[in-house]
């Protein structure tokens, strides 16, 4: 009788577990603590970051918001992987990763507040803005690693989604071209555990969403999601890959959503208070900052100095954003095709028309 699941070995990989121990050898970049504080400065930013902005979207200041919190080691670790000269595509949960690449945050707080023009980034000028439609970046990302590899850049794409869209036609079919064309593409998933309300049991009989390659021809591997330091040199070692080799590698960071999936959901309707909490136990900043403090790196005198910088930097920006002045009424349509079809075009000019006349 054939078994219903093969037998199949996916890598995992940690370095540092839930309460801040080394379980193998660091690689090279960890084994100073010192070097690792940027990387606990950029996830604490991003932590800071997301509470304010909800608490912008409950006051009505900003739209729907969708928080990294228990995720931050994945979009910054991913971030600090990479070169200049890749090119990141994000979902919409990687603030953390946009953050470290350039993205400041009043423009990531335009875009949420519904202005387009959140999406002009004055740096990371070749990353792509955030991706709402769910899975459609890996498609985006197999065509952006062809046009590098025509080019001969030396660089690789990067896309980054929740475990829901491997779920999508989107992610096998990206997956298929990346393996037939030796294409140097990295596709990372947020496993966070849930895609909206639908846990990853309920998504896919496969043990593991890593394995999902295997029959795309490309590797796969999991990393703990909550270890920045596995994250960062697991996607290090897949974009060398990439770029050098154009073999692709699917990389599962396997995580925690500790909070709604967006400020539009209720998540106490689909899963347990119980089952919440016992998830902080593994949550990624408290790990890096125990880390740290074990190995001298670290003290209560240099978290309360970060903790107030970092505060006030969000503030700053989150000013920046509610002083900016309103965008023209006819944006949201400049911005979807050079030569708009009629039927926008009256669209547009019947809005434009009747903001100069409410002026």
């Amino acid at each position: 009788m054939v078994s219903r699941e093969p037998e199949l070995e996916i890598p995992f990989h940690r370095f540092i577990d839930e309460v801040g121990q080394v379980v193998q050898k660091l690689p090279g970049f960890a084994t100073d603590p010192q070097n690792l504080v940027p990387l606990y400065r950029a996830m604490m930013l991003t932590r800071v970051f997301d509470e304010r902005a909800v608490g912008l979207q409950r006051t009505g200041r900003l739209g729907t918001y969708a928080s990294s919190l228990g995720q931050e080691a994945v979009g910054v670790g991913v971030a600090a992987a990479m070169r200049d000269q890749d090119v990141l595509l994000p979902s919409f949960r990687e603030q953390g990763a946009m953050l470290w690449r350039g993205v400041s945050m009043k423009e990531l707080l335009l875009y949420w507040g519904g202005d387009e023009r959140g999406s002009d980034f004055t740096k990371a000028r070749s990353d792509f803005p955030i991706c709402i439609p769910v899975g459609t970046q890996f498609s985006h990302a197999a065509g952006v690693a062809f046009a590098l590899k025509q080019q001969g850049v030396d660089a690789a794409a990067v896309a980054v989604a929740g475990d829901g869209a491997t779920s999508k036609g989107d992610f096998y079919e990206a997956m298929n071209i990346t393996g037939a064309w030796r294409l140097p593409v990295v596709f990372v998933i947020n496993n966070n555990q849930w895609a909206i309300s639908v846990s990853r049991t309920k998504q896919t009989a496969a043990r593991s969403l890593a394995q999902k390659s295997v029959a795309a021809g490309i590797l796969g591997l999991q990393v703990d999601g909550n270890d920045v330091v596995a994250v960062k040199q697991t996607v290090s070692e897949a974009l060398e890959r990439a770029r050098h080799s154009c073999v692709a590698t699917v990389v599962e960071a396997v995580t925690y959503r500790l909070t709604d999936h967006t400020t539009a959901d209720d998540a106490s309707r689909y899963r347990s208070d119980e089952e919440v909490s016992k998830h902080w136990q593994y949550e990624p900043v408290r790990r890096l900052r125990q880390f740290m403090e074990n190995n001298h790196a670290w003290s209560s005198a240099d978290e309360e100095a970060l903790q107030k910088q970092v505060a006030s930097e969000v503030e700053t920006a989150i000013q920046a954003y509610l002083d900016s002045d309103a965008p023209a009424a006819g944006s949201m349509f400049d911005y979807l095709y050079k030569n708009p079809p009629k039927s926008l075009a009256n669209q547009r000019d019947h809005i434009v028309t009747r903001a100069a006349d409410d002026g």
